[in-house]
């Protein structure tokens, strides 16, 4: 198994852990309700803060994870060099953990910058095939 497979295989685990934050995260002060397993979506919607914040840190690493996917396997499929694909995978996986960080703490500009070099690594990966 490559270095950017467990990459990807990881990758995959973020949104969980964005979301389990979103769920069962600190409370804030003043904070709504417990969790509400019966109809998490309509709680999710009335949160907010770091719980609102937890969350659309985990719908955000949805929408980048087809993108990140797409390109690793287009080039492994396509002979990508190995060592330049394992660094970029490397370098992406960081970025969208640092991505959920910055977005927890509600650091806005860092989350920018961070998400920028999460989407010029999955971009780089492309010019490799």
């Amino acid at each position: 198994m490559t270095i950017a497979i467990v990459c990807v295989i990881l990758a995959g685990f973020l949104p969980i852990v964005a979301a389990g934050i979103a769920k069962f995260g600190p409370l804030e002060q003043n904070a709504p309700d417990a969790f509400d397993n019966n109809n998490p979506r309509q709680w999710l919607a009335r949160q907010t803060g770091l719980r609102a914040r937890a969350n659309a840190a985990q719908a955000n690493t949805f929408e980048s994870l087809p993108f990140f996917y797409v390109a690793v396997a287009l080039a492994i499929s396509l002979d990508a060099p190995k060592a330049n694909l394992d660094l970029f995978a490397i370098v992406y996986l960081l970025a969208r953990i640092a991505y959920i960080i910055c977005y927890i703490f509600d650091w806005p500009n860092t989350r920018t910058f961070v998400w920028l070099i999460g989407l010029l690594a999955i971009m780089a990966i492309f010019f490799q095939i």
